[in-house]
C-alpha cells in the first residue's frame, strides 16, 4: 500500500464518519423518541437503541483515531501508512456495513412522519457532505501551495549559490561613477549600420564592439541595454555583465556565465529547473570547483535551447579584454554558441586586441570606434559640454572661464570620455583663479595625463603613503574596502584611522575612487599604466616584496581577529544563510586577509628567503596553522568562502613543495 494512498483512504473516511455522526445524532433523536408512536414495539425499540449506540461508538472511535493520526510525527505516520497498520480503507468498510444493517432495522420504522424527517435530515447530510468536499479541496490545494513554497525555497537557495554579483548593481554603480548614463554619449549607436545589421539579421547574431581604452565602450553597452529595454519592453530577454579585472569575483569566464546565468534565472524563474537538479547533487561546488566551467557551459545549453524555442533573447558581456582567466574558453564558447541558436543575440565589447579578433573574426558583425571617429567626437563633445556645465555650475564659473575650460578640453580630449572625466575630477578641487593655468598643464592623452598625475602624487607631503597605497591597490585580487585597507597597507600612525585613509584615497583621485566605502581603480587603463608603465616608481622593492608584505600585515590583521565562535551563535549547525551578520562585524578589516592572504603569499617567491623563514618553525605561516587554523576556517564559513580556502590550500601546498635553492 502507497503512503499516500493510505493518507487518502483516511481523508475519505473523515469525511464520511463526520457527515454520518451527525446524520445518526437526529436520527437516533428521531426513532429513539420517548413519545414516538405506539406501533413502536418496545423491544424492537430497545434493540435498535443499542445498534444505533454501537455504530455511534465506532463513528466516534474512528474520529479520536484520526485525530491521534493526524497530530503524529510525519515519519512516524509515513512508516505505519507504508505497512498498512492502521488499515483505514478495512476500517471504514467495517463501518460502512455496519451502517447498512442498520439500515434494514429502520425499515420498519418507516412511518410517513418518520420519512418527512429523515427526507430532511438526508438533505442537511447532503449538505454537510458539500461542505466537507470544499474543505477537502481547500486542504489539497494548501498542500499544493506549500509543495510548491519549499520547491520556490530550494530554488532561491540555488540563485543565491548561483550568485556571485547582480549585474543590475553593477551597471548602477558603473554608471553613477561616470557622473551618469547621457544619451548623447551613446545615441549614435543606434542608427550605426553594423548595429542595425545585427538587430535585424536573423543568421549574425553577434556584435562585437571594439575600441581603445577610455572611448566609451562601457557607456555605449549601457546605453544599449537601456534602448533594448525600453523598446522590447517584455517580449524579449536580456542578460548583461561587466567584467572587471581587478575583482577576482568577476574577471574570469566562469563569473561570467554564472552573472548571465543569474539574470537569466530572475527574468526568466521557469529556468531554474536547468540547475537545480546539479545543484541538488553537487551544492555550491557545482560553480567553483575545477569542473566548473564545464558544468555551467552544459547547463547554459540547456538554457539557451529553451530560450531559442521562445522570444529572442539578448546577451551582452562588456570588457572581454578584462576577463582575465579563461578568455579564450568563453570566447570559443561565444563564437560557437552566438552561431547556434538563431533565437539569441549576443553583444561583446572589448579592447582592440589581436587574441580576441582571431577568435571572433568572422562570427558576426564588427563594429570599431576607431572607424566611428567622427561619431565617437561628437558624442564626447557633448559629453564634455554636459561635465563642464556641471562643473561650471558647481564652482561657479564666469561665463568667459566655462567658455575658456570647455574649448581646452574639447582640443585635449582626443576623442576620449575618460580624459574629460579624469579632467574635470582635477579640476573640482582647484579654485577658479588657478582653473585654467592648471588645465594648461594637463596633456592630451591617456597615458600622459596619467603621467602628470602621478607626478602631482609625487610632489604631496604623504607622497610615500600614497604610493604604497597605490601599490597594494594594484596588486590585489578583489577591490577592498576601506577598513580592510587599512589592515592591508603598512600606514603612518596618524593616518590609522579610516577618515584619514580616505583622504590619501582622494589624494590618488586620479587613479583611485571610492563607492560605498569600497575602493577602485577609475579604469582598467589607470591599473595598467601603474603596472607597466610606472612599474618601477609604483613598486620600488618589486611586487614580489609587495605581495609579501600584504601578506604579513593579513597574518597580523587575522591573529588579533580570529578566535572561536566569532559571531557569539548560539548553536552549532548554524545555516550560513540564515546568519545574521553582527554590527559592527568581527571580520570587517580582515575578511580580505581570511580569503585572500594565500595568494599573496604564493605571489611573493616561492624560493625567497621570506619564504623559508615563514615555513621553520616559529614562522609566521607555521605558528599560524598551529594556532589560528580551525578559526580560520570558521572565519571562511562566516564569509561563505570555505570552497575558496580548500582551494587556496591546495595552492599552497604546490608552493610548499618547491624546493628552495
Amino acid at each position: 500500500m502507497n503512503p499516500s494512498t493510505e493518507a487518502s483512504s483516511n481523508r475519505q473516511g473523515i469525511a464520511y464518519v463526520v457527515s454520518r455522526m451527525e446524520w445518526y445524532w437526529n436520527l437516533s433523536r428521531l426513532l429513539l423518541d420517548e413519545n414516538m408512536s405506539k406501533e413502536c414495539l418496545e423491544g424492537s425499540r430497545l434493540d435498535l437503541e443499542n445498534a444505533v449506540t454501537q455504530l455511534y461508538a465506532k463513528l466516534l472511535l474512528y474520529q479520536m483515531r484520526s485525530v491521534c493520526y493526524y497530530h503524529r510525527n510525519r515519519f512516524a505516520t509515513w512508516m505505519r501508512d507504508l505497512v498498512k497498520l492502521e488499515d483505514w480503507s478495512g476500517t471504514l468498510s467495517d463501518l460502512q456495513a455496519a451502517e447498512r444493517a442498520l439500515q434494514q432495522d429502520c425499515l420498519q420504522y418507516n412511518t410517513i412522519e418518520i420519512r418527512n424527517r429523515l427526507s430532511t435530515i438526508a438533505d442537511a447530510a447532503a449538505a454537510q457532505q458539500r461542505k466537507l468536499d470544499n474543505i477537502d479541496s481547500a486542504i489539497r490545494e494548501q498542500t499544493t501551495q506549500q509543495a510548491t513554497f519549499h520547491k520556490t525555497d530550494a530554488d532561491a537557495s540555488c540563485i543565491r549559490a548561483l550568485r556571485t554579483t547582480d549585474p543590475r548593481d553593477d551597471k548602477v554603480r558603473i554608471e553613477a561613477f561616470k557622473g551618469g548614463l547621457l544619451k548623447g554619449s551613446y545615441r549614435w549607436v543606434l542608427d550605426n549600420a553594423a548595429f542595425q545589421q545585427w538587430r535585424n539579421d536573423s543568421n549574425g547574431q553577434l556584435l562585437w564592439i571594439k575600441g581603445d581604452p577610455g572611448k566609451g565602450k562601457t557607456m555605449l553597452l549601457c546605453g544599449i541595454i537601456d534602448e533594448l529595454q525600453n523598446t522590447i519592453g517584455s517580449t524579449a530577454t536580456i542578460s548583461y555583465f561587466f567584467c572587471q579585472a581587478t575583482n577576482v569575483k568577476i574577471n574570469n569566464a566562469t563569473a561570467v556565465l554564472r552573472g548571465l546565468l543569474y539574470m537569466l534565472i530572475s527574468r526568466r524563474p521557469k529556468l531554474i529547473k536547468h540547475v537545480h537538479q546539479r545543484y541538488a547533487e553537487a551544492g555550491t561546488s557545482l560553480f567553483e570547483d575545477a569542473n566548473a566551467w564545464v558544468a555551467l557551459t552544459e547547463i547554459f545549453v540547456h538554457v539557451l535551447q529553451d530560450l531559442s524555442l521562445d522570444t529572442t533573447t539578448y546577451m551582452l558581456i562588456d570588457g572581454l579584454d578584462e576577463c582575465s582567466i579563461d578568455l579564450s574558453k568563453l570566447l570559443s564558447f561565444i563564437a560557437k554558441q552566438s552561431s547556434a541558436f538563431p533565437g539569441v543575440k549576443w553583444t561583446v565589447s572589448s579592447r582592440n586586441w589581436p587574441a580576441i579578433q582571431e577568435q571572433l573574426n568572422g562570427a558576426g558583425h564588427k563594429l570599431s570606434l576607431e572607424l566611428n571617429a567622427a561619431s565617437v567626437a561628437a558624442a564626447v563633445e557633448s559629453f564634455t559640454n554636459q561635465r563642464v556645465d556641471q562643473l561650471a555650475k558647481q564652482k561657479g564659473y564666469k561665463p568667459e572661464l566655462r567658455s575658456a575650460v570647455l574649448d581646452k578640453m574639447r582640443s585635449n580630449a582626443e576623442g576620449t570620455f575618460l580624459w574629460v572625466a579624469l579632467a574635470c575630477h582635477s579640476l573640482q578641487e582647484t579654485r577658479n583663479w588657478n582653473v585654467l593655468e592648471k588645465l594648461e598643464r594637463l596633456p592630451p592623452g591617456l597615458n600622459s595625463l596619467y603621467e602628470r598625475m602621478l607626478e602631482q602624487i609625487e610632489c604631496e607631503d604623504v607622497a610615500e603613503t600614497c604610493l604604497r597605497v597605490l601599490a597594494a591597490t594594484a596588486v590585489l585580487y578583489r577591490p577592498a574596502t576601506v577598513s580592510e585597507l587599512v589592515a592591508l597597507v603598512e600606514l603612518p600612525k596618524a593616518c590609522g584611522d579610516l577618515d584619514s585613509v580616505r583622504d590619501i584615497i582622494a589624494l590618488c583621485g586620479s587613479f583611485l575612487t571610492l563607492q560605498e566605502d569600497t575602493v577602485y581603480f577609475v579604469h582598467q587603463s589607470a591599473n595598467d599604466y601603474l603596472n607597466q608603465q610606472a612599474s618601477d616608481r609604483i613598486f620600488t622593492s618589486g611586487k614580489q616584496e609587495i605581495n609579501h608584505a600584504i601578506y604579513l600585515r593579513s597574518m597580523k590583521a587575522m591573529h588579533s581577529t580570529l578566535h572561536r565562535n566569532m559571531y557569539s551563535l548560539d548553536s552549532h549547525g548554524f545555516l550560513v544563510n540564515d546568519l545574521q551578520r553582527p554590527d559592527p562585524d568581527p571580520l570587517r578589516a580582515s575578511r580580505y586577509s581570511c580569503e585572500h592572504w594565500i595568494d599573496h603569499f604564493c605571489d611573493s617567491s616561492p624560493i625567497s628567503t621570506h619564504h623559508r623563514a615563514d615555513l621553520q618553525e616559529g614562522g609566521s605561516l607555521a605558528t599560524f596553522i598551529q594556532t589560528k587554523y580551525l578559526y580560520w576556517l570558521e572565519a571562511l564559513g562566516l564569509c561563505r568562502s570555505l570552497l575558496k580556502g580548500v582551494l587556496s590550500m591546495a595552492k599552497l601546498e604546490g608552493v610548499i613543495k618547491v624546493k628552495p635553492t
